[in-house]
C-alpha cells in the first residue's frame, strides 16, 4: 500500500471541512474517479497520521483530534517499534529495560533516553513519544537529478584533460537545466578508474543554482578533494541533484562583482544555441591555455535525466 501525506490546512479553508469531512471527500473522489477504496489518518502532524493510516483498512478512516489527551490516548498503548526511526536494534534496547509501549517511553525523563540510545536519537525519540514531529509536509514530488558522463578515449592521466572534462560536463549540465528551468542544490562528482573501482564526493551548493561556472567551480573542488596522484582515469560522470523549479531561485546580493561577465556571457551563448540548427557545439566554455592542451573541451557527454 503506497502512502502519500497532504498538508489540509489550505484545503480546509477552500472547501469549508473539517478533517474528518475532508478526509470523506478524498476517499469518495479517489473511488468515483479511480475506482480505488483507500485508508486515510487524519492528525496534527505527519508521524501522527501516518501511523493512524498504518492501522486502517481500505475504505476506512482514522481522524486523531488535536488534543493532548487524545494524540496521548492514541500513542500510549502503541508498540514503541510503531514509531518511526525505531529500529530493530533500539527496541531491542528499550525491551531490556522493561520499555515495550509508548506510554512506557513517554514516562521517562529525556536525559535517560539519551543514556540509553545516545543523544539525539534519545532526545528523537522522546518528541515522537509525546507527539510531536516538526515535519514539513511538502507535496510536491521527491526531487530527481540529472546526470552527465565523459569517457576518455584511453585511461587518462593528465589532470588539465580531467578538469577540461569537468568544465564540459558542467556546461551541459548548466544548459540543460536552464533549458528545463531547473535549478541544483548540490553536485556529485563520480570518477571511474582503470581498475574498474570509482570514487564518488557530493557537495551542497551555497545557493541553488543552473549556472556553468558556479556548477564548474564545485566540480573543481570535488575533484580537487581526490587528491589523485597519476591516477589512470577512464570516466567522468557529474551529476546535479535535488532539483526544483527555477523560480525558487535566490540570489545573495554580493559586492563582488567576479562572476557578472560570466553570466552574462552564458545568457548571451544560451541564445546563439536555441538559434543555432546544429546544436550546443555551437559556443562552449574554454579554461586557461595551457601548454599541454591546446583541444576544445570535450563534447563527447552523455547525458541522463
Amino acid at each position: 500500500m503506497r502512502q502519500r501525506a497532504l498538508p489540509k490546512t489550505g484545503a480546509v479553508l477552500y472547501f469549508q471541512r473539517d478533517a474528518r469531512g475532508l478526509s470523506e471527500l478524498i476517499q469518495l473522489r479517489a473511488l468515483a474517479h479511480f475506482g480505488v477504496s483507500s485508508a486515510v489518518g487524519a492528525a496534527p502532524n505527519r508521524m501522527l497520521a501516518a501511523m493512524a493510516c498504518a492501522l486502517t483498512g481500505p475504505g476506512w478512516r482514522l481522524v486523531i483530534e488535536d488534543s493532548p489527551e487524545v494524540v496521548s490516548g492514541f500513542l500510549q498503548p502503541r508498540p514503541v517499534r510503531e514509531l518511526p526511526g525505531v529500529g530493530a536494534r533500539a527496541a531491542a534496547t528499550l525491551s531490556d529495560y522493561g520499555l515495550h509501549t509508548v506510554g512506557d517511553v513517554a514516562d521517562l525523563p529525556e536525559l535517560t533516553l539519551q543514556r540509553l540510545l545516545g543523544a539525539r536519537p534519545g532526545r528523537t525519540l522522546y518528541e515522537r513519544a509525546h507527539g510531536y514531529d516538526t515535519t514539513i509536509v511538502d507535496p510536491t514530488p521527491t526531487p530527481a537529478s540529472m546526470s552527465s558522463e565523459h569517457r576518455f578515449d584511453r585511461d587518462e592521466l593528465d589532470p588539465a584533460r580531467h578538469r577540461r572534462a569537468l568544465l564540459a560536463l558542467a556546461d551541459d549540465l548548466g544548459a540543460r537545466l536552464r533549458a528545463s528551468g531547473q535549478i541544483a542544490a548540490g553536485v556529485t562528482c563520480t570518477v571511474h578508474y582503470a581498475d574498474a573501482s570509482s570514487t564518488r564526493r557530493s557537495r551542497t551548493l551555497p545557493e541553488p543554482n543552473q549556472h556553468t561556472v558556479l556548477l564548474a567551480r564545485t566540480a573543481y573542488a570535488l575533484y580537487d578533494s581526490l587528491g589523485l596522484q597519476r591516477a589512470r582515469v577512464r570516466s567522468i560522470a557529474l551529476r546535479a541533484d535535488v532539483l526544483r523549479p527555477d523560480e525558487r531561485a535566490s540570489r545573495q546580493l554580493t559586492l563582488d562583482s567576479s562572476d557578472d561577465k560570466p553570466l552574462a556571457i552564458e545568457a548571451v551563448a544560451d541564445r546563439a544555441r536555441a538559434r543555432a540548427w546544429y546544436g550546443h557545439n555551437v559556443l562552449y566554455p574554454v579554461v586557461s591555455p595551457s601548454p599541454r592542451c591546446t583541444e576544445p573541451p570535450p563534447r563527447r557527454c552523455r547525458g541522463f535525466p
